[in-house]
């Protein structure tokens, strides 16, 4: 009988409207929830057919559509941990820090260093990234087991080789040029050096070591440079063994008529990297000397006044405690020591998915792979598709409460009309039974 489809077509309008109103509920709830992705409810009708002179309702249903693709805004924040997605991609999270714990993807990127060291967001997962090398190169083979827990504070005590040296020094041009030079005189002592300037570097187990430049006038324009050490401290370069009279290393340094540096055409180092070999038997990395570049004032110049080391920067040592951390716009962690340097130690990746709407809920606003979202990829933020990151923010929610409040009001209609199909059907088979008397 059409009027028993009649009733039970309200009934699954009833049902249809308060699944679409606990979208509601929950989209208004999390509008202030980061990375909070909102839910629609979509209707679809249940058509029973029928012949032309007897129709049977169908009734409808709601299902609801995850809104997991749409960009919410981004929002400044004071931390530096804080970070967003602007475009598609998820952080890459896992419920534990070992590896037990079941991997999530999220877009809440309200991280902070929780009491052991790791990086936590606000629902307790934690950021996974690439560990770095000391060269600042990662291995990415596309799977999780790649990925570690971020833990800055690891590095706490730890130790960097020096990998780099630059100078910026004036040599007097005033000064008197020496006849007779070769190399090797100066660490011989055979020629004193017009100017020298002592630097320390560090190798792997944070034990200090000292270099010596020193630089003499030879003509016109032209100077000689050597860089020595104590042959009992540091045993060999570039696998050989240096001088037993400290030398190093030794070049010609020339200089343009403005005093800028010539590197000659084309331009070529004034000094290889340096790889040197320590008599404590602790490793080290090559070091790369900057003394300036070609025509520039950048490094080395020669000028008409008292020769003077301008600045120096040399990496490396002890670490230190790790007293803060920042993540850049390009993904990498580093931590930041109480000395003020700084060392890159991870790589976040960003995750993508063929159809992000696909994946599937779970609790703490992040998801899991489905068989509707398909597999991921993991790259570099702003690469193949993925979003950038935007350090120091945050992204909203991106439900529109006008919206919400809107859908309210055309559920709460549309169930209270559902409502009144079942009491008019009711009724009506009232009537049918009053037939009887």
């Amino acid at each position: 009988m059409s009027l028993y489809s009649a009733l039970y077509a309200g009934v699954s309008g009833l049902s249809a409207q308060s699944s679409a109103m606990a979208t509601v509920a929950d989209n208004i709830t999390n509008v202030n929830t980061v990375g909070y992705k909102g839910t629609s409810a979509q209707f679809e009708s249940l058509v029973n057919g029928g012949s032309m002179s007897s129709y049977s309702a169908g009734g409808v249903s709601a299902t609801a559509k995850s809104l997991i693709s749409k960009q919410g805004l981004l929002q400044a924040s004071s931390s530096l941990t804080d970070i967003a997605i602007d475009g598609a991609g998820f952080f890459v999270v896992r419920s534990t820090a070992d590896a037990s714990g079941a991997t999530a993807f999220t877009r809440s990127g309200s991280f902070t260093t929780d009491s052991s060291g790791y990086l936590r967001n606000t629902s307790g997962y934690y950021l996974m990234g690439w560990p770095l090398d000391t060269s600042g190169n990662y291995a990415n083979n596309g799977a999780i087991s790649s990925l570690e827990p971020i833990r800055p504070t690891a590095l706490t005590g730890a130790a960097a080789p020096t990998t780099s040296i630059e100078l910026r020094a004036n040599l007097d041009s005033t000064s008197e040029a020496v006849t007779g030079y070769t190399a090797g005189d100066m660490s011989s002592k055979a020629v004193n050096p017009q100017f020298s300037r002592s630097v320390e570097i560090y190798d792997a187990q944070g034990t200090a070591h000292t270099l010596t430049f020193n630089f003499v006038k030879t003509g016109p324009n032209q100077w000689a440079a050597e860089i020595t050490g104590d042959p009992a401290d540091i045993t060999a370069v570039n696998g050989q063994a240096i001088d037993p009279s400290g030398m190093i290393a030794s070049t010609t340094v020339s200089f343009n008529a403005d005093g800028s540096l010539n590197l000659g055409d084309p331009a070529q180092p004034l000094f290889d990297n340096l790889q040197l070999e320590y008599a404590n038997g602790a490793a080290a990395m090559p070091i790369s000397l900057d003394l300036g570049s070609n025509a520039g004032l950048d490094g080395l110049t020669q000028f008409g006044s008292t020769s003077a080391l301008l600045s120096s920067t040399v990496d490396g040592g002890m670490l230190g405690t790790v007293a803060s951390v920042k993540i850049s716009d390009t993904g990498v962690v580093s931590a930041v020591f109480d000395d003020g340097t700084s060392r890159a130690i991870y790589q976040l990746p960003i995750a993508t998915f063929q159809n992000p709407d696909g994946l599937t809920r779970i609790g703490g606003n992040a998801y899991i792979v489905s068989e509707d979202s398909g597999n991921f990829a993991l790259n570099e933020p702003g690469t193949v598709g993925g979003g950038k990151i935007s350090a120091s923010m945050l992204e909203a929610s991106n439900v529109d409460l006008a919206s919400e409040f809107s859908n309210m009001i055309l559920f709460q209609r549309a169930y209270s009309a559902s409502s009144k199909i079942i009491t008019t059907v009711d009724d009506m088979l009232q009537e049918v039974s009053n037939l009887k008397r």
